[in-house]
């Protein structure tokens, strides 16, 4: 039986160079796509990706545009718009490397919601910055009127923070879990779901305007289909302890305990490599492997000649 992987590609993975254009970000997904119809041959595929530079697109297009007719959607729903928009090139690209080989497999992406705790610590503390700068004066003004919590952002303007709290469950878990069972390629939990919650009386679902980082939406992904193999695909082919500093040292296969001690010795950028090292640690802690490489040395990866490989 071929073993299950998820793989978690990050927003930025989609453009090179700074290019932002449709055109330009379809073309790098054509590479994501030629790679995943090649590890189908040998494994069950899932997709996660992020979406930060795409929804923060959306945003500023939304924002800019937004009049008493046709007013500003809300965050929860441009996530929602980032999906579609990030699903349809992942998934047109797979379909394009297929026919490419001259055969054909079922691909599918599902607009995934992903639950929340509104009582997450994470809501009294916003801290993830979304969104166009601002000067002070505008920022406090749109606050003000909008009801955000904004923040200055590195001496570059201030902007926009929105909570980032930790997911809880998948809404669509079972219909991915039978999608994948049926041989399609899935692309889930993008951006790291769209966050909501349930309410107390009727366990109804509410969007919430909140950003659920895309590893741990993945991780969690690859909890509930059962995955061997969780992938966080970044920017670089290793992680590193001490990433920038003189004295940087590239991390390749490692065990939990070993890991977790680097956690704690604070190795790495919390916003940056932490969240892809925590995520993949606590898949490993549960039984899998964990892998962070670029995708240019995924292939490598799996067979444990590249990238950083975490184990139990």
């Amino acid at each position: 039986m071929k073993k299950r992987i998820v793989l978690a590609l990050g927003g930025n993975a989609l453009q090179k160079n700074g290019e932002v254009t449709a055109e330009a970000q379809k073309r790098v997904a054509n590479i994501v796509g030629s790679v995943v119809a090649d590890l189908a041959d040998r494994y069950e595929v899932v997709v996660a990706h992020g979406n930060g530079p795409q929804v923060g697109n959306i945003l500023i297009h939304e924002e800019q545009a937004s009049t008493d007719k046709a007013p500003a959607m809300p965050l929860e729903t441009a996530v929602a718009m980032s999906q579609g928009q990030i699903g349809y090139w992942l998934t047109q690209a797979i379909h394009n490397a297929f026919a490419k080989k001259g055969m054909h497999r079922k691909v599918a992406t599902i607009i995934s919601q992903v639950v929340v705790d509104v009582n997450d610590p994470a809501f009294r503390n916003p801290t993830k910055p979304i969104g166009q700068f601002y000067n002070e004066k505008q920022a406090k003004a749109l606050a003000k009127v909008n009801h955000w919590t904004v923040k200055e952002d590195s001496g570059r303007g201030w902007r926009r923070v929105v909570a980032s709290p930790k997911p809880i469950d998948i809404v669509e878990k079972r219909t991915i879990r039978e999608l994948v069972k049926d041989g399609v390629i899935v692309i889930a939990a993008g951006g790291g779901g769209i966050p909501v919650y349930r309410t107390k009386v009727l366990k109804r679902l509410k969007g919430i305007d909140a950003v659920i980082d895309k590893d741990f939406a993945a991780e969690r992904l690859a909890e509930e289909v059962k995955a061997n193999i969780f992938v966080s695909v970044t920017a670089v082919p290793n992680a590193y302890i001490n990433f920038g500093k003189p004295n940087a040292k590239p991390i390749h296969k490692v065990n939990t305990k070993e890991i977790t001690k680097y956690i704690n010795d604070g190795c790495f950028k919390a916003g940056s490599m932490l969240p892809k090292i925590e995520a993949t640690t606590t898949f490993a802690k549960k039984g899998g492997i964990g892998i962070i490489t670029d995708i240019d040395h995924l292939r490598e990866a799996l067979t444990g000649k590249a990238g950083t490989i975490i184990s139990k």
